[in-house]
């Protein structure tokens, strides 16, 4: 069967799918993952992304509760399109039945799964009891997660973290305090575990099809190194029968593999090192020697600034080569904004300010300044260009 599907920006793209095409399936080994990210994974990103070889992406996070109301910034976030497949659309909320109507919603957005958001950290979600504010709340999340794998047909994943706290970091027993739930079934008097580990028994027993797990407590933020120990140890347990993925602190093709091998993940999900850097992915994928690099041949946006066939998706080598993909991120980024030229540019100002390309460059405050203010495309591109003149041999 197809469809077209027009977003909230007028972007239009053909659909083909089948029921068995919303199938969960096991992840392949060493699949990459981008990860969710507010204000950071629009399509224009996320085109980017796959191109280099992300073996999924997700959207940013969709607040349940503006969903239902219609709230029309919050309904555009379920544009979606063919070239982004197998694409993930993630939901936040703290009500089992605002989330059941929100994922009902997402799913006639056909994205490929539906993805519940146990894991922000920020004051304004979690603080709200949403997010990883539920790590705090267990049987609302286990609710939660029923009443959407209950609604809808499309396969419910989940992304959480190692707990709220670090005391949700020590052996105990029983560690989840559900007093409904059997815990750890064959376990005797005195079995100690970990939350995280009972907790991903807890939801996989809830129906969803994989667990992402960021390695921090909700109380780190982002702070200190993730602890992918206890990711390993969730993935060990010899009950768990879903893929795992790794999140947290994979900025490296060396790293990814360690994780990899170290810690046996099905797959890896990377956030904040793909900032300005989206051919990180081809980076892995070429260090890992796994599958082909994603090509982009026949799978570019239709009808707009997307559609570029042809383009490599090897990672680009020099300074020039990887500026121009910042500069076709910024066109995008305009495209992405209704072709409000200033807004797109404001838009992927974190991409540019934070890519690896301008690290460590003698001399560059200035310069980068001068970057995050400009306004215009030509502006933005002169001084690109500039860069790349002075240091691009370097």
């Amino acid at each position: 069967m197809q469809e077209n599907l027009t977003g909230a920006a007028g972007l239009t793209a053909q659909r083909s799918y089948s029921d068995s095409g919303l199938t969960a399936k096991r992840s392949e080994r060493h699949a990459l993952y981008l990860a969710p990210m507010e204000d950071v994974t629009d399509p224009a990103f996320r085109m980017l992304c796959k191109r280099y070889g992300a073996d999924r992406v997700y959207t940013e996070f969709v607040n349940a509760d503006a969903l239902v109301r219609d709230i029309a910034s919050t309904t555009r976030k379920l544009t979606i399109h063919d070239a982004e497949r197998p694409v993930a659309i993630q939901i936040y909320g703290r009500e089992p039945e605002a989330m059941r109507d929100a994922a009902l919603i997402v799913e006639q957005a056909h994205p490929d799964f539906i993805d519940i958001n146990f894991g922000c950290p920020v004051k304004k979600v979690a603080g709200k009891g949403a997010g990883a504010g539920l790590l705090r709340d267990v049987p609302k999340m286990l609710e939660i997660t029923k009443a959407v794998v209950n609604a809808v047909h499309t396969p419910v994943t989940a992304k959480t973290r190692l707990g709220w706290d670090e005391s949700d970091l020590t052996p105990k027993y029983n560690p989840l305090g559900l007093n409904s739930l059997p815990f750890r079934e064959g376990a005797g008097v005195g079995s100690s575990s970990y939350f995280i580990v009972d907790l991903a028994e807890a939801l996989q027993d809830c129906g969803i099809t994989e667990l992402a797990i960021h390695g921090r407590t909700r109380s780190q933020m982002y702070r200190g190194e993730a602890d992918w120990t206890l990711i390993g140890e969730v993935k060990n347990n010899p009950r768990m029968h879903i893929p795992v993925i790794g999140n947290g602190d994979v900025c490296t093709p060396e790293r990814a593999k360690e994780c990899f091998d170290r810690y046996g993940v099905d797959a890896i999900m990377i956030g904040r090192a793909t900032f300005g850097a989206p051919w990180l992915f081809a980076e892995m994928k070429e260090f890992l020697s796994t599958n082909p690099v994603f090509q982009s041949e026949g799978r570019s946006f239709s009808e707009t600034v997307f559609q570029r066939s042809g383009l490599s998706a090897a990672p680009p080598r020099s300074m020039a080569e990887k500026v121009n993909v910042l500069k076709e991120h910024v066109l995008y980024a305009i495209q992405w904004c209704g072709n409000d030229e200033r807004k797109g540019i404001i838009h992927s100002r974190r991409h540019f300010a934070a890519s690896p390309v301008f690290k460590g460059l003698a001399d560059f405050k200035q310069t980068r300044i001068a970057l995050l203010r400009a306004e215009t495309k030509e502006e933005v591109f002169a001084i690109m260009d500039s860069i790349v003149a002075q240091w691009g041999e370097e």
